[in-house]
């Protein structure tokens, strides 16, 4: 399960090391994509497979134009980014524009994913998602979530 908060560096190449504790479960070769919420998502090629054959089972999603729409998003934007021998990966200019990442970010683990922030964003994100934690477990208790 990749869950934890790491905080690393982009390099003047782009490249960034992937936290040690997710290396092992993630291997040689992921795939990045644009994330939600200004972040990019970053799967085990296992898990994107997984993601990718549900976006394209579901009967006549070719047909319907949110669907058509995210996954043009997800799917169009995503690479497979080989992991070096020491953990850097490469991350592609246009990925790094579309989460607005500057040289401080930190990575994620969200139990199937890895997610990759903009340090100050995602601080600012963490400090309103703990300001409605309350409320966001009351929500999810009542729908028989937790």
């Amino acid at each position: 399960m990749l869950i934890g908060q790491f905080n690393h560096s982009i390099d003047d190449k782009n490249r960034l090391s992937l936290p040690a504790k997710f290396r092992k479960e993630m291997g040689k070769k992921v795939v990045v994509t644009p994330g939600l919420d200004s972040c990019l998502f970053v799967f085990t090629m296992k898990e994107w497979e997984k993601i990718a054959e549900r976006l394209s089972v579901k009967e006549g999603s070719m047909l319907q134009a949110d669907n058509r729409g995210f996954n043009r998003y997800l799917l169009g934007g995503a690479v497979e980014v080989e992991v070096d021998g020491v953990g850097r990966m490469l991350l592609p200019e246009y990925l790094k524009q579309r989460a607005k990442l500057a040289n401080k970010v930190v990575f994620i683990g969200v139990r199937d994913r890895v997610e990759i922030w903009d340090e100050e964003a995602w601080n600012a994100y963490r400090s309103d998602v703990e300001g409605k934690a309350g409320t966001l477990a009351e929500k999810l208790g009542q729908a028989g979530m937790i």
